[in-house]
């Protein structure tokens, strides 16, 4: 984990950082065996190169040696009467097969952790990929000390 660092992204991270949450997307899709996202690393860069720019959202990379992404998480701001105020969302944390069971999730989550506090957020809340596929990300989450709520994640598309 020495070799490991882990900093704020930035524009110039957007392709590399889109190109790696599809790496996400597709093992989830991969694992279940549906094609749940629709997921285009130019336009998604572009979106999280806008994302960046506001106040509501922060991405950490993790790097190894080299400078390659090998681990990011996406951060945005919401707010909840039942989180008794602001609160944080996780929407995509993802670690390359190769440096799981490293500390490099680990090290991730502490930051998003800091950075909760930094910003006075009351919890962060993170949803798992399905289960039982994912029942191992779901241990991860809890031994960062993340609880289960209960419920399902659900959608509804409102934009064509």
């Amino acid at each position: 984990m020495n070799d490991i660092r882990i900093e704020q992204a930035n524009p110039d991270d957007a392709t590399d950082m889109a190109s790696t949450v599809g790496q996400l997307l597709d093992e989830i899709m991969q694992a279940i065996g549906t094609k749940a996202f629709d997921f285009d690393v130019g336009a998604s860069a572009q979106l999280l190169r806008d994302f960046l720019d506001s106040n509501r959202y922060a991405a950490f990379i993790a790097r190894d040696v080299e400078g390659r992404i090998i681990g990011v998480i996406t951060l945005v701001e919401g707010c909840a009467l039942y989180a008794g105020g602001l609160m944080g969302t996780i929407p995509e944390f993802y670690v390359e097969p190769g440096w799981r069971s490293q500390g490099v999730g680990a090290a991730l989550a502490e930051t998003a952790r800091v950075h909760a506090r930094l910003r006075g957020w009351k919890r962060l809340e993170v949803t798992t990929p399905p289960l039982p596929e994912f029942a191992r990300t779901l241990a991860f989450y809890e031994r960062q000390g993340f609880s289960v709520t209960g419920g399902l994640k659900l959608k509804l598309e409102v934009q064509a």
